[in-house]
């Protein structure tokens, strides 16, 4: 995968062709990098949940709000209990495994530990993806050397939105950790979240500065925003389902080599709707009942969907 020069009206012209011609272009362009029926599973466990010190105004877990979302703080899970959530995972099809920890960034002590249950994961011969914050000095190098195959770490909205979103660090401070795995040898996985109260110029903005990346992210997860009671955007608005999907399409033409997936916000879609989802280019879902601390997609509502469908996991 090679960067590639995508402007924000470029991109925004994508999204203002006629739908049938979106997604027709957006199937085009799947179909010369990957089967059209096949979709990758991966499954998500929150190995430490809330107090987390950032104020990401869609997230449940900031400590700035712990009392008004309802989420207990808890601490980072015990290797079994990993080790556990891995094989249950592997058994239900999924072929990667991620895990995410509500922190600004890891401390060293905290580290040692995730390491260790990366090793669990890729000891069961799956792919293991960390979801951990921002990252200091030597510290993807340590992951990378653990064996680590992808290291999440999204860019949540454009730049010109991001201040909206998140106060207690910046964007350009994501952008270093990138760098940072990107500099260690290990695959990116890098999205977004639309539905924020954002204009259509905004997601324009951002499917860019994700194509933009050199090379682009492998793996590029579009969340639909979950408003959550007790954080600053409960109400606003869904996001309406037709440019969801556009999102989706544009992200596959940007990105034609990238895993394009589904993520938060899934349980809440339709099986028609979902269905045009991977029409359009996605074929990467989470797989389970629980992405961190919301809902998500029942394994046997899955199964039946890609039954439906004639989809086959890979």
């Amino acid at each position: 995968m090679t960067a590639t020069n995508w402007s924000a009206d470029a991109v925004e012209a994508l999204y203002e062709l006629p739908f049938a011609d979106l997604l027709f272009r957006a199937q085009e362009t799947h179909r010369r990098h990957f089967d059209a029926n096949a979709i990758q599973r991966s499954s998500l466990l929150s190995i430490k949940t809330g107090g987390c010190s950032e104020d990401c105004g869609y997230c449940s877990q900031s400590a700035r709000r712990d009392q008004d979302t309802g989420i207990e703080r808890g601490k980072l899970l015990e290797l079994e209990e990993v080790k556990t959530a891995a094989k249950a995972a592997k058994a239900n099809g999924a072929s990667r495994f991620c895990m995410g920890a509500a922190w600004r960034g890891p401390k060293e002590g905290d580290l040692d530990k995730v390491i260790e249950m990366v090793r669990v994961v890729k000891d069961l011969g799956m792919e293991a993806c960390l979801t951990l914050g921002l990252l200091g000095p030597g510290q993807a190098q340590r992951l990378a050397a653990a064996g680590l195959d992808y290291y999440n770490h999204n860019l949540d909205t454009s730049a010109e939105f991001y201040g909206q979103v998140i106060t207690t660090h910046s964007q350009e401070a994501r952008m270093d950790t990138l760098v940072s795995v990107r500099a260690a040898g290990m695959k990116i996985c890098c999205g977004g979240i639309v539905g924020m109260g954002e204009t259509r110029r905004v997601r324009a903005s951002l499917i860019a500065q994700l194509a933009n990346l050199d090379p682009a992210p492998e793996s590029v997860p579009i969340n639909h925003l979950v408003a959550i009671p007790g954080t600053p955007m409960e109400n606003v608005p869904p996001l309406d389902p037709f440019e969801f999907v556009r999102t989706i399409a544009a992200a596959r033409i940007t990105m034609p080599a990238s895993w394009v997936r589904l993520s938060a916000g899934r349980q809440e879609m339709s099986d028609e709707l979902q269905a045009l989802c991977f029409l359009a280019g996605a074929n990467s879902i989470f797989y389970g009942e629980k992405l961190l601390t919301t809902g998500n997609a029942e394994a046997t509502r899955d199964e039946a969907l890609f039954a439906r469908l004639g989809l086959r996991p890979v």
